[in-house]
């Protein structure tokens, strides 16, 4: 029975209630509309998509199929095919049947064998992913399978940890209230935990005969994208409907933390699960070189066409004109199939016009440099030896003409590990030790992430003062006091090891560092929690948890002190506490300077500070509180109020200043990478003050740099402060300029709508550095989109998690990171980071060509503009080649012919022919290509030596041997003895010689002139070399073209001087305020920290452990 429109208005306004209020309500007999039914404990009845997920190209069944069709999608091969079916027409091929046959299956041999080599890696890295073990309950007993065997409808346990295989509905887990933790920066890209809760009525199903014995199905909605949504209805047998919502769901690619083990019901799998439906259709990636040579090729064609239409009239002209002389010459009359015939005699003739050589030779070398990058130290990571690896070679010259980088930000710039770094107390800046001891600590290990005390607070003074009776030694207590209280984490013990657990990463390096310097937090129970202060045992009674919201920005814990004190604790924001302090409190500016000073460096701030209370206030308090937590409207604005009202007159203990540790050498690769021109635009789905943190941290952000932040409920308010934002920069919009734009997800939705987006992005284009935050993988493949398409640049984009594929796919170059976040980007990623006696050079110079040495390319990232500004090959440049090779083979052709233009008798008596002078014009071809590839080459090694000067001596010799073959061997009879004849005549060594020379010296004195006149940086650099100078002087720099270019262009950015009218805009210093904590979740902080007893002993298992471990 489907249920009515007012029914369905009526669930939809309860869901978003839900949503915004952040706690279930029970719709008990309430029926859902339900897109499918799973069977609990009846697997024949649950046929549904399996488990297994595949980001390979092709199957064992379509690769040949889907193989041919991109192969002939090419404009070449197509051509070729084309050539070869006329090459096997009777009478119509002027050449062999297999000139052009042959060539073309070498071409799709090799890529064939290419792309069979790269699938299979993708097919090796699903077989990872597929292949992982899980345990389920099958016949009423835990069996350990593979994630790809995993079906709708199975019971699945796993333990901490662990990664979850499919989408799931938590049935209990080892938590009190049967909760648990799940990272999803996976998924999200944000650093806090989530928690999540069974339903009560499955909370204590947790042996295999109560499992086995559960009973009745589950109705929830068609499989979708929506990470943060969920709609289901449990029905046991003989009980009413239970409602099921997304605080129940544990989804596919998260993973359980701080939770010993959980139980759940598989209701999506494989390409249904959520983060699978958030991944973009791969598309088919051609590099922008390919789309120009194939279109450039089109142009060939039809030039072909017109030179054998112009034969074909010549030849016409030629019959009429001698159709008198004698029988052999011609026939006496002309018809139009001859005209046809002819036609496809001429463009077989003509087809070298479209070197095959040159594919076969690009697809070679395109394959080794791929195994270059495979093979390259510098990117191997000695800490899990992981090399990096081009799961394709297709798009390997993308990577130099990269104009836009978007990067995730959790787990790609950051490594996801937060340290307790400096803090400030009573007016004293503490932990300045422990960034001059960075430096000596580079040395502890190769990776990135690697955390030593070294990278922690570090600094005696602190523990000094408070030895010494300083008199700060007060403010410094309860500091760290105030740390070890105020909190939701929660301590394990095993034996004397104390490991904390929390939702809140900011926490736990909160509560580490206090235990660090002394101040260790042990126990925590339902009513209080226990901390050893340098040695003396503390127990501080907890009276009300005061909960964390992005909008209040601080969290409080009202408690009562070993001395019968109560007290106030508080640590947020410093525009919310600053607000909310006491006239007499003292150290004020002092601290805001420490403020500042952390959040210039990048790290996240939180003021602390408390405030005693009497027990009438208290009292008072208490009773407006009891009354808000029973309003059943606008209950959290209620309790928000309620806690503001108690939150005032605080006196100020200081700040702490947290740091997210950074990858290795990030604001280093980010100044060269602004340097080469590349523009950095940070997606990530993470908080907006987490992101603006990290992007001081990266250098991203400067001190000084205006930020304008969009953050807009409706279409119409986008629209406003976008075109406001475009009228306040004037001439300047579209142009780069020192300012920094920052928007949030729900923003972006409406200014990529068709009406704004054009607005929104010329304001991004005119901004040096763009941080779009809270985003879904959606949104962050569709602004990849935007500017791919509407810019016309290339990009890149580079992630390590499930929430970057669709970007990494959408991106011309998609770049896998292969960190702590999953396999799925790298899986997804493309970089997880006949006539072949000319072809020599070519091949050779593909491979080890360098415009100059690696170190010079890291010291000026601006030479990186040259490939990126297509100033290398273009169509301007390919049409130039193909004038200058037209002026080539004029010369090639007449000045060969002309010396033998009248006959002369050779030394054995023979005379010259069409052979001896294609002989002559062949071998001078040889030698002009192979000096122009010198001429054109950058670095000169022994495989160039090699490939030039190898090439014109394998030609020789070849033709010496192969025009003595016949009758010996059965091959070419007309070029018997013309190699004897061509080698000692004097003609011959005298076109050798001059011929080459009169081809290239036009090119030599364009070359000379260019790198003396307009001197380029590249060409100062490489002076730079070849002189053996380290250094580049710095007039000479000056004087370049290219650096007076990079001195005009983004590199240095021009200082926005523009006056804002709106208030979006922040030109205020910044204050690094960042805290990472679960808001409204379906159980509350204060729920939670009073479930815990760390007295007591965890429930134990009491499901059978013997085939699980």
């Amino acid at each position: 029975m489907m249920p009515s429109n007012g029914t369905r208005s009526l669930l939809w306004g309860l869901s978003e209630v839900e949503e915004k209020m952040g706690w279930r309500q029970s719709l008990q007999g309430a029926d859902v509309p339900m897109g499918r039914t799973i069977y609990l404990n009846e697997p024949l009845r649950n046929a549904f998509c399996e488990n297994s997920i595949s980001t390979a190209k092709y199957s064992m069944w379509s690769f040949l199929p889907r193989y041919l069709y991109l192969q002939f999608s090419k404009t070449a091969n197509a051509f070729f095919l084309f050539i070869t079916i006329l090459q096997q027409i009777p009478d119509v091929s002027p050449t062999g049947k297999y000139t052009t046959l042959v060539p073309l299956l070498v071409i799709l041999v090799i890529s064939g064998i290419k792309e069979i080599v790269e699938d299979y890696k993708r097919h090796m890295a699903d077989k990872l992913v597929n292949s992982k073990n899980t345990i389920v309950l099958r016949q009423n007993a835990w069996q350990m399978i593979l994630w790809k065997e995993v079906n709708v409808g199975d019971i699945v346990k796993a333990t901490n940890g662990q990664f979850l295989p499919a989408d799931m509905v938590l049935i209990s887990s080892s938590e009190p209230q049967a909760t648990c933790f799940v990272a999803t920066s996976n998924l999200d890209g944000e650093t806090n935990l989530k928690i999540r809760q069974a339903l009560s009525e499955t909370a204590t199903m947790k042996t295999e005969k109560q499992l086995s014995n559960l009973s009745g199905k589950i109705k929830c909605e068609e499989p979708n994208f929506h990470f943060n949504s969920f709609a289901g209805t449990l029905y046991l047998n003989e009980k009413s409907p239970i409602s099921i919502g997304p605080d129940q769901v544990l989804l596919r690619g998260t993973q359980l933390k701080n939770t010993e083990w959980i139980l759940g019901i598989v209701v999506y799998t494989g390409f249904e699960t959520k983060f699978m439906q958030n991944a973009v259709k791969s598309p088919l990636k051609r590099s922008k070189v390919e789309k120009v040579t194939n279109m450039q090729i089109l142009v060939l064609f039809l030039l072909l066409l017109v030179m054998s239409l112009v034969s074909c009239v010549g030849a016409i002209y030629w019959k009429d004109r001698y159709r008198a002389e004698p029988w052999y010459i011609g026939k006496s009359d002309y018809d139009y199939h001859s005209f046809g015939f002819d036609l496809l005699v001429f463009i077989i003739l003509y087809h070298n016009l479209i070197p095959i050589s040159l594919l076969v030779t690009l697809e070679i070398v395109k394959y080794i440099q791929a195994l270059f990058i495979n093979w390259d130290e510098d990117m191997h990571f000695k800490g899990s030896n992981v090399y990096a690896m081009a799961r394709t070679s297709n798009l390997n010259e993308e990577l130099g003409q990269v104009e836009y980088l978007f990067s995730d930000k959790t787990g790609t710039l950051t490594c996801n590990v937060m340290t307790f770094k400096k803090c400030s107390i009573a007016g004293i800046t503490y932990g300045d030790l422990s960034s001059k001891s960075d430096d000596g600590a580079k040395g502890l290990s190769q990776s990135p992430c690697f955390i030593s005390d070294a990278y922690e607070f570090n600094d005696p003074a602190l523990l000094q003062n408070f030895e010494n009776d300083h008199p700060t030694k007060e403010y410094i207590k309860e500091f760290l006091t105030l740390l070890c209280v105020c909190h939701t984490v929660v301590p394990e013990r095993e034996g004397n090891n104390i490991s904390y657990q929390a939702s809140s990463p900011d926490e736990a390096a909160l509560v580490k560092g206090a235990k660090k310097l002394g101040f260790v937090f042990t126990t925590r129970m339902p009513n209080s929690v226990t901390i050893e202060a340098m040695g003396e045992e503390l127990t501080f009674e907890i009276l009300n948890v005061l909960e964390f919201s992005s909008n209040r920005k601080r969290m409080s814990i009202i408690v009562r002190t070993p001395e019968g004190q109560l007290r106030l604790y508080c640590k947020g924001a410093d525009s919310v506490i600053y607000e909310r302090l006491s006239e007499n409190s003292l150290f004020v500016e002092e601290t805001l300077v420490h403020l500042e000073n952390f959040a210039k460096e990048g790290l996240r701030t939180l003021c602390v500070a408390y405030i005693d209370l009497t027990e009438i206030e208290y009292e008072q308090w208490l009773v407006m509180y009891k009354k808000a937590i029973t309003v059943v409207k606008d209950r959290m604005k209620t309790l928000e109020d309620c806690y503001d009202s108690i939150e005032k007159k605080f006196l100020l203990l200081g700040a702490t200043a947290i740091e997210d540790r950074l990858q290795a050498r990030v604001p280093e690769t980010i100044t060269s990478l602004l340097k080469a021109n590349i523009k950095i635009w940070v997606l990530t789905g993470d908080k907006q003050e987490t992101a603006i943190n990290i992007a001081y941290s990266c250098k991203l952000l400067s001190g000084q740099m205006p930020r304008i932040q969009l953050n807009a409920n409706s279409l119409e308010a986008t629209q406003q402060v976008i075109s406001q934002n475009c009228q306040d920069l004037g001439a300047l919009l579209g142009k780069e300029n020192d300012l920094a734009l920052i928007i949030d997800g729900k923003t972006l939705k409406y200014a990529l709508h068709v009406e704004v987006r054009k607005c929104f992005l010329n304001l991004a284009l005119s901004c040096r550095t763009v941080l779009c935050c809270r985003l879904s993988p959606l949104q962050k493949a569709e602004i990849v989109d935007v500017v791919k398409k509407q810019v016309k640049a290339i990009t890149l984009a580079i992630g390590d998690g499930a929430n970057d594929v669709g970007m990494i796919q959408t991106a011309h170059v998609g770049v896998g990171i292969s960190g702590n976040e999953g396999m799925l980007a790298t899986n997804n990623s493309d970089y997880a980071i006949a006539q072949i006696f000319t072809s020599l050079p070519p091949f050779t110079l593909g491979i080890f060509e360098r415009c100059c040495s690696q170190e010079s390319l890291l010291r000026y990232p601006q030479l990186y503009r040259i490939s990126q500004t297509g100033d290398i090959f273009n169509i301007k440049v390919l049409w130039i080649q193909c004038i200058n090779a037209i002026v080539h083979s004029f010369i090639l052709f007449w000045l060969p012919a002309k010396m033998l233009e009248h006959d002369m008798v050779l030394q054995s008596g023979y005379t010259t022919d069409y052979l001896f002078l294609g002989n002559f014009i062949y071998t001078y071809v040889v030698v002009t290509v192979c000096l122009k590839a010198g001429l054109e080459t950058m670095s000169w090694n022994k495989f160039t030596h090699f490939a030039i000067w190898g090439s014109i001596m394998i030609w020789l010799g070849f033709f010496a041997v192969y025009s003595s073959l016949w009758p010996t061997v059965p091959v070419a009879p007309e070029m018997t003895g013309q190699g004897s004849m061509a080698l000692v005549c004097p003609h011959f060594w005298l076109g050798f010689f001059i011929v080459p020379i009169v081809c290239l010296i036009q090119n030599v004195a364009w070359k000379s002139i260019r790198n003396t006149c307009h001197r380029t940086l590249l060409e100062e650099v490489r002076e730079m070399e070849s002189s053996g100078v380290q250094v580049l002087r710095r007039d000479s720099v000056q004087r370049s073209k290219v650096e007076e270019v990079n001195l005009q262009r983004s590199a240095s950015p021009r200082p926005c001087q523009v006056i804002f009218r709106n208030n979006s805009v922040d030109l205020g210093a910044p204050h690094g305020y960042a805290f990472s904590q679960v808001e409204r979740a379906v159980i509350s902080q204060e729920e939670l920290v009073r479930s815990y007893d760390t007295t007591k002993n965890k429930p134990q298992k009491t499901f059978s452990s013997a085939t699980l471990e």
